[in-house]
């Protein structure tokens, strides 16, 4: 039973193999065997892919088994194609086109298992390259609310340097009416006299416009703080808001780039081991010796050649026939004076028949 399923999937004539030796059967029963398990290798495959993908079991299952009958039926075209020649170069000129196609089939079904086998490496380049999109992309939103955020700043920097510039301007009053009061400075008298009073007024008008400004620019100030926050609040929503895609790198692409980032012997090996797979079918078939099933493969598809190319040739001949034949009636028929009569007067008839329906056409216009 498992023999006949083999010979099914090697594509050959069931009917023709039957009649072959039993050494014969197995070796396509070991043709069929490599298609299957080619096939089966494609479809695990194509389902870590899809997995990947879609992260949904059912949904990888399914297309990859529509993924693996495509691999086996077209692995079962290439080989029941592939017909022995009596010229090595030629079998192998007929066989390169397969080879170049097994060869990109064998990249497709090897590059899913590779990002399986080194998932764990390829979980720490990801990680690796989703922190540094993280940062840069808290830098480059950064950068759109940075300048404006510093612009505010320095304002307050404006607002509080005023501040303290006619703070230290009251300071300096200050100092001046208290030494003139204790007779150290000025007009060196002890006391408070006239010159005092007028310094304690200076002083006194300063420290109320030190005040006001301190009340106008603490308002200010407030209101640029609101702003300021306001943008750093910005500024952490929008971080917030973008992290969930940055959450979602890692979908195939990204993980076939992380792969091509570790070394490559690993990855070639698998490779290797795929394109082996891949053409085992083919190269064996191509450098196996010419069999009894191709003997009666090719007898049967000689002999059906020959029958149609007979059939082909009498019609041929036939038609040739008919040709000489009709040309010989026909040049009977032309020297023939009764179908000269005839024809001649059926064409004058038809001539007086159309100069009649002239004359009553040029009549009715009249």
């Amino acid at each position: 039973m498992l023999k006949q399923f083999f010979i099914l999937c090697s594509g050959a004539d069931q009917t023709i193999l039957k009649t072959c030796s039993n050494g014969e059967q197995n070796k396509y029963a070991g043709i069929g065997a490599t298609v299957f398990f080619t096939a089966l290798m494609a479809s695990i495959a194509a389902g870590f892919a899809l997995q990947m993908v879609f992260e949904n079991t059912i949904t990888a299952i399914i297309f990859g088994l529509i993924w693996g009958l495509l691999i086996f039926n077209l692995d079962r075209f290439i080989v029941s194609t592939l017909k022995k020649r009596t010229s090595f170069l030629d079998e192998f000129l007929q066989v390169l086109p397969r080879l170049v196609l097994a060869l990109i089939i064998a990249i497709v079904i090897s590059k899913p298992l590779e990002l399986k086998i080194f998932e764990k490496e390829i979980n720490q380049v990801l990680l690796e390259q989703k922190n540094d999109l993280t940062l840069a992309n808290k830098n480059q939103i950064a950068n759109q609310y940075t300048p404006q955020i510093e612009a505010l700043k320095a304002q307050i920097g404006a607002l509080t340097a005023e501040i303290d510039n006619k703070e230290a301007e009251v300071n300096v009053l200050y100092n001046t009416y208290i030494t003139e009061a204790e007779g150290t400075s000025g007009t060196n008298k002890l006391g408070k006299g006239p010159v005092y009073k007028e310094k304690r007024e200076k002083h006194d008008a300063a420290l109320a416009e030190l005040q006001q400004l301190k009340t106008t620019h603490t308002h200010k100030i407030t209101a640029i703080e609101s702003d300021i926050k306001a943008l750093q609040t910005a500024y952490q929503e929008q971080v917030k808001n973008s992290q969930p895609i940055l959450d979602q790198y890692g979908g195939l692409m990204a993980r076939i780039t992380a792969l091509n980032t570790l070394p490559w012997l690993p990855s070639f090996f698998i490779f290797l081991l795929f394109l082996c797979i891949e053409t085992a079918p083919i190269l064996s078939k191509l450098l196996v010796k010419k069999g009894e099933y191709d003997f009666k493969l090719e007898d049967e598809e000689t002999a059906l050649k020959s029958v149609v190319a007979q059939h082909v040739y009498e019609r041929e001949l036939q038609l040739k026939t008919n040709a000489a034949i009709n040309d010989k009636v026909y040049t009977d028929i032309a020297k023939d004076d009764e179908y000269y009569q005839f024809k001649k007067k059926k064409s004058r008839e038809l001539m007086q028949l159309q100069a009649e329906a002239f004359y009553k056409k040029q009549k009715s216009i009249i």
